[in-house]
């Protein structure tokens, strides 16, 4: 049985820890209505955007002339994951469910033959992937720098995936990150982003026939590498609001968790003194009574 002080100094500790969760779920909590307010702002811009991409794409098809970012190299033998997650930890599961989705959608592709490769955005993301995949990096993304996250970060995320889609380096992009719902539910998503690809209900639901000009293909050519960008934003605004509800939902948890611990604790300690007491009259009694 630990003696007293030991006892103490374990409730003392708990308690400060308790302060500090206490403290950083009162922080997450304050970051997550403009995170969530940023994210839910996004949304019907974004969905717009891609209505319009699909209804464009839909009227060009897979012609020779459709841009290469609609149509696809023709090959699907090299897939780039990029895998976007936190720069910081105690957000409960929120970056290992990102990275395990990751590591399955890579097994998938490597059972049937299919080049793997990786860029990570977020420091955590880097570290829960790296034993398994550290052979597929081919580029971290560092924006632990950056207070919150801007149009810019996108772009230049963007650009270097396309600058790689230029260069032939790959045949498939798809995009990892988790899709907030609520404080205590985000789902993790993976999304393809090239060649573009849409939902059937997007395009079926825009059914009014629009002339264009300059042609479908001169337009999809300009709003393709912008949609990407868009995809990547919408993405990194969704991750933000996932990872402050994660973390307000862990570490209340974690609240909670330490207030049964302290209460345990002082059982405890009552009990040991307690006892000790107790010895201390028996040692007493004793010895009055050998007198």
């Amino acid at each position: 049985m630990p003696n007293l002080k030991d006892l103490k100094n374990r409730i003392e500790s708990v308690k400060n820890t308790r302060k500090i969760t206490k403290a950083m779920q009162m922080v997450a909590a304050a970051k997550l209505r403009r995170a969530q307010e940023a994210a839910e702002a996004s949304r019907p811009y974004s969905e717009r955007f891609n209505s319009v991409l699909s209804s464009l794409a839909a009227s060009v098809g897979s012609a020779e002339g459709a841009p290469l970012l609609l149509r696809g190299t023709g090959k699907q033998d090299v897939h780039l994951l990029v895998v976007m997650t936190a720069e910081r930890g105690l957000c409960g599961g929120f970056n290992s469910n990102i990275a395990k989705l990751a590591k399955n959608h890579a097994a998938d592709l490597t059972k049937v033959g299919k080049q793997v490769k990786v860029i990570t955005v977020g420091k955590k993301g880097r570290d829960a992937l790296k034993r398994e995949l550290g052979d597929y990096f081919i580029e971290h993304v560092d924006l632990s720098e950056f207070k919150s996250i801007k149009y810019i970060n996108a772009q230049s995320i963007a650009k270097g995936i396309l600058a790689r889609f230029d260069d032939s380096e790959y045949d498939v992009a798809t995009l990892f990150f988790s899709k907030f719902i609520n404080v205590v539910s985000q789902i993790p998503t993976a999304q393809q982003i090239i060649p573009a690809k849409f939902d059937e209900d997007s395009s079926s639901a825009n059914q009014t026939v629009y002339d264009y000009e300059p042609d479908e293909e001169t337009i999809l050519a300009d709003l393709l590498p912008r949609g990407v960008a868009t995809q990547i934003f919408s993405a990194l605004l969704e991750n933000g609001a996932s990872e402050q509800g994660a973390r307000m939902s862990a570490m209340d948890n974690a609240t909670r968790n330490a207030g049964e611990m302290i209460d345990k604790l002082t059982i405890e300690f009552n009990r040991s003194r307690q006892a000790v007491i107790t010895n201390e009259l028996i040692e007493i009694i004793s010895g009055a009574e050998a007198l």
